[in-house]
């Protein structure tokens, strides 16, 4: 069952492991070796869980990260805002992410649907599979903690266990088994088959009546995702990984959208800006973006929080950018990656000279 007894773990972010001591028992203990200062933090309970708390279904799916692997000045850039962005060097990670459908087994809670994710152990995806475990479950803990409540656009992590493989699994509430991405994609192969068996011929009334739904789907699944994102900046934390895949949608139809829930989620490379943290120096997954703040001439802890929320906002912008235009398209003709080039290159920021 899930159990009731407080568990504290540090924040710095040198050293990200599950404890595996038996004197722990179920609970999740995060050692965070700090050569400056440590500073502990109490976590509630209903995040201490045993595998015991849990029934496994399904696999749902699995999906990895890209790493940048360089912030080199070399080839084409540009200068925005007193910075410059640069052409990184992009890789596929080395932590592949399991998801699994699930139901709580034991306690109040009990039959409650879940999604778990699953990092893998040390020996398949290396320290930094732990790391991101272990600040995905610090990042849901402290949001969750907050005295303003709980956000309803913020997936809710119920609990989590490490296995005796060294498998970290973290098991949210079940927000919906599909994501901003999921929807684009569903709406735009609608659309190329729509345009294959010419509907708008012969019915633009309907016709209408579908871009009126799309366009309010849209709207309120943005204003979901920039809502969950104002309230981890509200309280100092950056997402970082934000994309029509960090979108979870409780539905894609379009006629449901009075009943659509946008959450985020993948929190696995979110970001501490509490200007005491800045201070310290304590960065996890966050050095090249401040390497690119003080490129851009950010140097006090309060200019890097403002360049990390501008840095946030400018990936909603892509999102937003991503959601007007590839649920209206047909498939294929247009994806994140071809809107960003379009924005940053071939446009070089300027929005005006891009609606034209």
């Amino acid at each position: 069952m899930i159990l009731v007894s407080p568990d504290c773990f540090s924040t710095s972010y040198s050293s990200m492991l599950f404890s595996r001591n038996p004197m722990l028992s179920s609970h999740l203990c995060f050692t965070i070796k700090r050569t400056i200062q440590s500073r502990r933090l109490c976590i509630a309970s209903s995040l201490i869980t045993s595998p015991d708390s849990f029934e496994v279904g399904r696999l749902i799916g699995s999906y990895g990260f890209m790493n940048i692997t360089s912030y080199s000045a070399g080839g084409m850039d540009f200068e925005y805002s007193g910075g410059q962005l640069k052409i990184q060097d992009v890789g596929e990670g080395s932590v592949k992410i399991r998801l699994y459908e699930g139901r709580i087994a034991q306690g109040a809670l009990r039959g409650t649907p879940v999604v778990l994710k699953v990092y893998p152990g040390q020996r398949a995806g290396g320290i930094e599979a732990d790391k991101m475990a272990a600040n995905e479950l610090n990042a849901h803990a402290l949001l969750q903690s907050s005295s303003q409540g709980k956000c309803q656009n913020l997936l809710m992590l119920v609990g989590g266990f490490e296995t005796k493989t060294g498998e970290q699994w973290l098991a949210f509430r079940d927000g919906g088994k599909y994501s901003a991405a999921d929807y684009a994609k569903v709406t735009s192969e609608k659309n190329s088959k729509s345009i294959a068996i010419k509907e708008s011929s012969w019915n633009r009334f309907d016709q209408e009546q579908t871009i009126k739904r799309r366009r309010y789907f849209v709207i309120k699944l943005l204003q979901g995702a920039i809502t969950g994102l104002a309230y981890m900046h509200d309280h100092d934390r950056l997402h970082q990984s934000l994309g029509p895949s960090s979108v979870v949608l409780n539905t894609i139809a379009e006629r449901e959208a009075p009943y659509l829930v946008p959450r985020l989620r993948d929190l696995a490379f979110s970001v501490d800006i509490r200007i005491s943290n800045l201070e310290d120096g304590l960065w996890s997954f966050s050095e090249g973006l401040w390497r690119r703040a003080i490129a851009a001439g950010a140097s006090t802890p309060m200019e890097k929080q403002a360049f990390g929320i501008a840095d946030d906002i400018y990936e909603a912008g892509l999102l937003l950018a991503y959601l007007a235009f590839v649920p209206f398209c047909e498939a294929g003709i247009v994806d994140t990656l071809s809107l960003q080039r379009l924005l940053e290159n071939t446009f070089r920021l300027d929005l005006e000279a891009m609606r034209e």
